[in-house]
């Protein structure tokens, strides 16, 4: 191994080390309770070091999440493989089903993208988030597909599923994260039941004021 081989791997395990800390504080502290220094303390190292690696704290955030929505989108991918051949309703069911599976096998990842409220926007860095825009359209055109195949009513709007599956997928996601489910209670079948319900309902029909905007 070359010294520049050896050098850049050397940067990737610190900045690896870096990333880690921040993600633990983040999640146990709030993002807006961690500082700079407060991370550099957890590894040891010094304020100037991590700056050397992250300009600020909110660039450390937009690399955690970049790399959790990366994570999501490997997950995605394998869904889409195990039901390549299942018809457009199965893969949506899939694909929301992968969410609820990713709060739980990332689940600092998945607080920080979806339940902080203090973390920065990541439309502050839109152009590295490109990804994104690219996995909600492949649900969007799943979701089109469905409607074509007379699983959801004709007129239904695809944005409005979208939403609504989400919410209801998040929820449950969100009650086990947060711990907030009845003792003994099953957070995986409150999932599926969740997801069931709200897909039953879009599939029949059913009066509403919510008028989503599409996502630009």
């Amino acid at each position: 191994m070359g010294v520049k081989e050896r050098h850049e791997r050397e940067r990737e395990a610190t900045a690896r080390t870096i990333l880690d800390a921040a993600r633990e504080l983040f999640v146990a502290e709030g993002y807006q309770n961690v500082s700079i220094r407060k991370i550099a303390e957890k590894i040891e190292y010094s304020p100037a070091a991590i700056y050397s690696y992250f300009p600020s704290k909110d660039d450390i955030f937009l690399a955690l999440a970049e790399e959790g929505f990366r994570l999501l989108m490997e997950s995605a991918q394998c869904s889409r493989k195990e039901h390549e051949h299942s018809s457009a309703i199965d893969c949506i069911r899939a694909a929301f089903l992968t969410i609820y599976e990713f709060s739980k096998t990332h689940p600092e990842h998945h607080a920080l993208m979806f339940v902080d409220r203090q973390v920065p926007q990541i439309t502050k860095d839109w152009q590295r988030f490109g990804f994104v825009r690219e996995m909600r359209a492949q649900v969007i055109d799943l979701i089109r597909q469905a409607i074509t195949d007379g699983e959801f009513p004709a007129d239904c709007n695809p944005e409005l599923v979208l939403r609504v599956l989400m919410v209801a997928t998040q929820g449950a996601a969100i009650m086990r994260i947060s711990d907030r489910l009845l003792p003994g209670e099953d957070a995986d079948a409150l999932a599926r039941a969740t997801l069931e319900a709200a897909l039953t309902g879009l599939r029949t029909g059913f009066p509403h004021s919510y008028s989503p905007e599409p996502c630009l």
